[in-house]
Parts: C-alpha cells; sequence; structure tokens
C-alpha cells in the first residue's frame, strides 16, 4: 500500500453507476439529475464504469462491453458529449462529492486505436493478437514488457482525464499490471492532482495462481498495496459466497475478515461491497429477504475500510443488468435508502478509521464486532442467519440505544437477545 494513504479512506462511500443502464436515457445528463438523491444517500464518490467509445469487431451482446475500449481519449457517444461529461463533472464537485473513472489498461478493443495505429503495443500468440483469459474475446491484451511508449501513452491519458476533473480510478483487473507501470502512473498523476485516489479490482487467488502457473506474471494483493489506497475485498469474496451457497460456515468467512488486519500493511483499506457489475445481486442471493439484506448492508458498512454499493442496490434490485446490451436497472423493489444513509453517518467516524478492531466468534451465524479507541467503544451485531437466542456480549448489564434505529436495546447477565434488526451501540468505557 502506499505509505502516504490515510486511514480516513475507510469513512468513503463509493457509488457505482452503470450510465448506460442507469436510466431510460441512459445520459450523462440524466444521471446528473439524480445527483441530489445520491447526495442525500451519503456518498462521497460517484464511479462511472467505462465511458469510452466501444469496439465493434468481436463485440458481445448488441451494444458490446464497456471494458472493450476502443479509445481512451474518447468519450461513448451513446452516453452523451465531452462538454456534457464536463458538466456532470461540474455539478458532483458542487455537491462537493468526487468522480471516479474506471480504468482498463490490461487490454482493448481489437479495433482500437492503439490496435490499429501501434500493433507493436500488443500481446500476440502465433503472431496474432490475443488475450491470457479464454472467455475474454472480445479484448485483446496489451503487452507491457516491449514498449516503454505503451507506459507514456497510458498515463498521458489519465493526465488527460485528470485535467478535466477525475479525482479517482479504478483500475480494472489491476493485478495484471506491472508494478513498476503502475509505481510510474501514480507518480505522475499525483504530481498533476495530489489528491487522487487509486482503487485496485485486484484478482483472486485462484484466478491470480492461474496465470502464474502459465508463466504470467500477477500480481498478490499485498504486492497491490505498494501502489493502490484501496483494493477489491476479492480474498474474502470465496468465503463470503461459499457461505451464501452453503458450502462453508459464516465463521470461516469472519476469520479472512480478522485476517487482513494482520497480513496487510497498518494503513490498509478494503473496498467492501456485496455486488457489482461483475458479480450478482445480492437480494437475489438472499432470496430477497429484506431482513437479511439488511443484515448485511449493515455488516459491509461497519467492517474495517471503504463501502460501495451498486446502482439499484438501495432499492433491493435483484437483477444484475447486462453489460452487453440496454437492460435498465429496477428502482421499484423496497426502498433502504433510509437504512444506508443512517449507517453512513454513524460509520465515518474516527472511531472506525482508526480505532482497535476485532471480531467474536459467537458460533452461530452472528457477525459480533468491535472498535476501541480512547475512551469510546462501537459494537456491531448483525444477525446474518436471522439466529434466535441470546449471546454473551462486552457491555454491563443495562439499556444501550441501537443507533441504527434509536429503539431501546437490553442487556441482562451480559446476554443479548438476537433479533431481526441489525444493531449498533456506542458506549464510553
Amino acid at each position: 500500500m502506499s505509505i502516504e494513504t490515510s486511514r480516513d479512506l475507510r469513512n468513503l462511500f463509493i457509488y457505482q453507476v452503470y450510465v448506460r443502464n442507469y436510466s431510460k436515457e441512459g445520459t450523462f445528463n440524466a444521471l446528473r439529475k439524480d445527483l441530489n438523491r445520491i447526495k442525500d444517500l451519503g456518498v462521497d464518490i460517484v464511479y462511472l464504469l467505462p465511458i469510452h467509445p466501444i469496439g465493434e469487431k468481436n463485440r458481445k451482446g448488441s451494444l458490446g462491453s464497456p471494458y472493450s475500449i476502443k479509445d481512451y481519449f474518447g468519450i461513448n457517444k451513446e452516453l452523451g458529449t465531452l462538454e456534457d461529461f464536463k458538466i456532470l463533472v461540474e455539478e458532483i464537485h458542487r455537491l462537493d462529492m468526487s468522480i471516479m473513472l474506471d480504468i482498463v489498461f490490461n487490454h482493448t478493443a481489437f479495433d482500437s486505436v492503439l490496435a490499429n495505429n501501434h500493433p507493436e503495443y500488443f500481446y500476440k500468440k502465433n503472431g496474432e493478437y490475443a488475450n491470457k483469459v479464454g472467455d475474454w474475446w472480445d479484448v485483446t491484451d496489451l503487452d507491457f514488457s516491449k514498449d516503454k511508449t505503451l507506459w507514456k501513452y497510458l498515463i498521458d491519458v489519465l493526465l488527460y482525464w485528470t485535467k478535466l476533473g477525475v479525482d479517482g480510478y479504478r483500475f480494472d483487473v489491476a493485478s495484471f499490471l506491472p508494478i513498476e507501470f503502475l509505481s510510474d502512473m501514480r507518480n505522475s498523476v499525483l504530481k498533476e492532482n495530489p489528491k487522487t485516489i487509486f482503487l485496485s479490482e485486484s484478482v483472486h487467488g485462484g484466478l491470480c495462481k492461474y496465470l502464474r502457473d502459465q508463466n504470467f506474471k500477477c500480481l498478490s494483493e499485498s504486492e497491490i498495496y505498494q501502489v493502490f489506497d484501496m483494493a477489491y475485498d476479492y480474498d474474502t469474496h470465496p468465503y463470503f459466497e461459499g457461505y451464501l451457497k452453503g458450502k462453508s460456515s459464516f465463521n470461516r468467512y469472519l476469520e479472512e475478515l480478522l485476517r487482513q488486519e494482520e497480513i496487510y500493511p497498518d494503513n490498509y483499506v478494503k473496498m467492501r461491497n456485496l455486488e457489482n457489475h461483475d458479480y450478482g445481486r445480492f437480494a437475489k442471493f438472499v432470496n430477497n429477504d429484506l431482513d437479511k439484506i439488511r443484515q448485511w448492508v449493515s455488516l459491509t458498512f461497519f467492517s474495517r475500510g471503504a463501502t460501495l454499493i451498486y446502482n439499484g442496490q438501495e432499492n433491493c434490485d435483484d437483477h444484475l443488468p447486462s453489460l452487453f446490451d440496454k437492460d435498465m436497472v429496477s428502482w421499484n423493489g423496497p426502498d433502504i435508502s433510509g437504512l444506508i444513509k443512517a449507517l453512513k453517518n454513524i460509520t465515518s467516524q474516527e472511531i472506525t478509521s482508526h480505532g482497535v478492531y476485532s471480531i467474536d466468534n459467537v458460533n452461530k451465524d452472528v457477525y459480533l464486532g468491535y472498535y476501541q479507541y480512547k475512551d469510546n467503544l462501537l459494537i456491531g451485531l448483525f444477525n446474518v442467519g436471522l439466529e434466535e437466542g441470546d449471546i454473551v456480549i462486552n457491555l454491563e448489564d443495562g439499556v444501550y440505544e441501537n443507533l441504527i434505529t434509536g429503539k431501546p436495546v437490553q442487556v441482562r447477565n451480559h446476554k443479548l437477545s438476537l433479533m431481526k434488526e441489525p444493531i449498533i451501540i456506542n458506549h464510553k468505557i
């Protein structure tokens, strides 16, 4: 991790937007009209999936994947114009939010500007454009080892967007990129804007090992932290998904969460999320059980790190929009915006960014976590399994306020009765 990364980034709330499918219009201008609602959720960063022109060769679906980029310096005309984008950036800044762009430097479309003008920049197999991951057949990989002018070109891409007001970058499959390039990139961009935030989509460990077994380089999560301020939570994701699918225990997932406190730098920042454009909607995972959704959303905000939600998650959308076609987000489900706003307010504190963090093993499908900082203790109790009965809790007997709901919570004999509502308690030590 970058040594200068602030622990305060753990308090960030990121809102991921796929502009094409966010609204009927699918444009920057339509998104701009909804920014006040997004701001009201407590959002700090509006993160847009790639906004560039999409390749036509080997295109997936009717409109193609935004990750098959034709021109890094261009704007996809279906989203609007460059001027529309500039106005969107201005409005995001006016509302005291930041804008983050999705950057895809591992590959381009087969008919990209770079592929047409600089074939020497690309990885080839048997003399033909190729990629290292077989199902990504709509893109061809860049080769960072042969021509350092590629590095300068891509850094210039970031400087261009930074000068237009972009505040941060989410790097697609960052683990596939050379650490030397990433270091040069970071230093160059920070000279233009020292407050730029870098988020890594590091890849699952299994994929990393697979690529290394094929003699390709792949950065581990620990290596990623040398450059990036935040990383995806993909090291724990197999255990999270394993629990939801009934293949592993909830305590196994909690063990991996707590292990991050041991193996990463002291100022590590994880980007916690239940869903994104790559993975299925969380509501569908739990069969639209609103009690489980509320428990898990609360756990996500309480866990150590920044938090991301994907557009539509605040309305419990259970349909994952296609990346390749017009397939709109549904805004008709149960609205949990009130819960999200409350959680943002409760968890954006010095205690969660700087406090000592621990998780108890209660031998139930229940998360019981603590932050301790100075004379404050913040306790999160999230009954993800909707268990019944009591659990032992590190509190004196008495009545406490659930900060999420404002309702009283009683502790008797150092035990608390489990309920369907998520609980956060603040206690002076």
